[in-house]
């Protein structure tokens, strides 16, 4: 692409990745939007300090890379109006990955027993925001229905917010703050 403008999105259509076009107000727009969004907030919250390769949550910064990469396929497919040439992702063995990644920033927890309010540090709040987007996620791929958002992606997505809640407590926990109970 040599430049970024095409023009042919100025009467309000876009592109799938077949070539075919919708309105850019199409449901399937707005689930990989999302998608967009949150791999924008994970490229934030990958910037922050802690997560840089000399400090010792470095495997963090890798592992949200990942989750990234994983997103961009989830986009992709999303964008791929027929699915029998959309190409194939294991988005199974991406769930499972996340599901360890979740036990083991868990089993470094205290017990919940309580709703908690985002609050401090500012990472920790970031993931909730990057947390509530995946949720929206989900959402909007619920929309489309199995036929678009596969049984796979659901599952991906609303583990990754589960994920994404233990990693916000985990870094609450990490940078000494104390969780603010909802009460």
């Amino acid at each position: 692409m040599n430049k970024i403008y095409t023009r042919t999105g100025d009467s309000g259509s876009t592109s799938l990745q077949d070539g075919s076009r919708i309105s850019k107000a199409h449901p399937r727009v707005a689930a990989y939007g999302k998608v967009d969004e949150l791999i924008s907030w994970l490229g934030l919250i990958r910037s922050h300090p802690g997560f840089s390769p000399d400090q010792k949550l470095h495997e963090i910064n890798s592992f949200l890379r990942s989750i990234q990469v994983d997103l961009m396929h989830l986009a992709r497919k999303l964008a791929w109006n027929d699915p029998s040439c959309n190409p194939d992702y294991d988005f199974q063995a991406a769930t499972l990955a996340l599901e360890e990644s979740i036990d083991s920033l868990q089993a470094r927890l205290p017990a919940l027993h309580t709703f908690i309010l985002p609050y401090k540090p500012e990472i920790s709040s970031q993931i909730h925001i990057a947390r509530t987007i995946c949720r929206e996620t989900e959402r909007n791929m619920v929309v489309l229905g199995t036929d678009i958002a596969g049984a796979d992606m659901l599952t991906y997505i609303n583990r990754l917010s589960d994920y994404l809640f233990v990693l916000a407590r985990f870094m609450t926990i990490t940078n000494k703050c104390e969780e603010d109970n909802f009460i």
